[in-house]
């Protein structure tokens, strides 16, 4: 595995000129799909250990990190069709999908309705399982307070990101200045707030964006690994044990102590788990 191959790619998707990373071969493939406001490199601790023996991509959804900033109505249908047509441009039959918060959500969508494209799931603190999320994205959702909450600076990027981890000694000073810079490109809080607006409201995820997946969760088959932190303040855990009974093939994982970004806060024992499950199934 070369350094080349972690370094930025560009490519089209429809219209969208999207940043990717691809690292490992393999005759399997895995795509890691972000959360709200997430980017590539929110997967820096997981890619090359889940790459030992398949090839793996991580990439920035539309109107994220460093990829374009259209001016679509974002929401989680539009994004399970920007996963497929990224597929066909990788030229990716099949694969299996790790999303996390918001992606957990776009992977449920995505094998709705792909199902025989989809190999394996697994969703890190899935949105898209219940009306329950964190007051402070329930506030961000409301006309001028959401203008005012995603504003970028420094000071907003470290609350932000202290709402993800229980463990705050994780958090690094280039953590929050990557935070910071992403949220800083011209069209990326726009792109934010269209996004949240889209799944949430002040009572919390919006029904529509929620029920079309919850109500059929049994129709997924695809065998799946539900990964959560027993102290997420953004989304709770009670979703993840009720994933766990209405998704015929599904395992659970809670990580205690632990909040809203496993793949950072405890990514070795993430990976150890993802890449049992990839081997056993």
């Amino acid at each position: 595995m070369s350094e080349q191959q972690l370094k930025d790619q560009f490519i089209k998707v429809g219209n969208i000129k999207t940043r990717y990373r691809a690292l490992g071969d393999g005759k399997s493939t895995a795509i890691l799909i972000h959360g709200f406001g997430g980017y590539i490199e929110n997967w820096e601790e997981n890619i090359a250990a889940l790459a030992l023996g398949r090839r793996v991509y991580a990439l920035d959804l539309a109107g994220f990190g460093r990829s374009d900033k259209p001016q679509v109505r974002f929401s989680i249908p539009y994004f399970a069709e920007f996963i497929k047509e990224f597929m066909i441009v990788q030229d990716v039959d099949k694969a299996a999908l790790i999303g996390e918060s918001m992606g957990g959500g776009i992977v449920l969508q995505f094998a709705l309705q792909y199902p025989h494209q989809v190999d394996k799931m697994v969703l890190e603190g899935s949105a898209g399982l219940g009306k329950e999320v964190s007051i402070y994205l329930r506030i961000a959702s409301l006309p001028i307070l959401g203008e005012l909450f995603t504003r970028p600076s420094r000071k907003g990027s470290a609350q932000a990101t202290r709402g993800l981890f229980y463990n705050q000694d994780l958090i690094t000073d280039q953590m929050i200045e990557e935070f910071y810079e992403i949220s800083a490109l011209a069209g990326a809080q726009r792109c934010k707030l269209s996004a949240l607006r889209s799944l949430v409201n002040i009572w919390g995820v919006k029904s529509d964006v929620y029920r079309p997946i919850l109500d059929r969760l049994e129709e997924i088959r695809v065998p799946t690994l539900i990964i959560w932190g027993a102290q997420d303040r953004l989304l709770p855990v009670a979703h993840a044990h009720l994933a766990a009974k209405r998704l015929p093939n599904a395992r659970l994982h809670i990580f205690d102590p632990c909040g809203h970004v496993p793949i950072i806060e405890c990514a070795q024992e993430f990976n150890a788990l993802v890449i049992g499950f990839f081997s056993n199934g």
